[in-house]
């Protein structure tokens, strides 16, 4: 459901992502997880109706943080996760991606 409305966002953006995955076909590991979080300067993620903004340049969150809104329950990395530049937005709210796709 959420990956059905971050491409209807996309597209009414007209923006084309340059890779796409099926995270329930390619599977990441806390290994892998924590690498892309540490080529990213801030991580924004939502939990349900709140927002999580985590500054990776600022402050120095744990692995355990940064797992917490990357992985979803069954381990794997949450749908739908986008990477804009130095940027990762795990899950879909309308608004942080307005504010982020301007």
């Amino acid at each position: 459901m959420t990956c059905t409305r971050t491409q209807g966002f996309l597209a009414k953006k007209k923006v084309k992502p340059v890779e796409v995955v099926n995270a329930k076909q390619q599977r990441m590991s806390e290994k892998d997880a924590l690498a892309l979080a540490a080529s990213t300067d801030e991580i924004w993620a939502a939990k349900g109706k709140r927002i999580v903004h985590l500054d990776l340049r600022s402050a120095r969150a744990s692995s355990r943080d940064i797992l917490a809104v990357l992985l979803g329950p069954t381990g794997n990395l949450r749908a739908p996760t986008l990477r804009i530049g130095r940027t990762l937005i795990v899950g879909y709210d309308e608004a942080t991606y307005s504010r982020l796709f301007r």
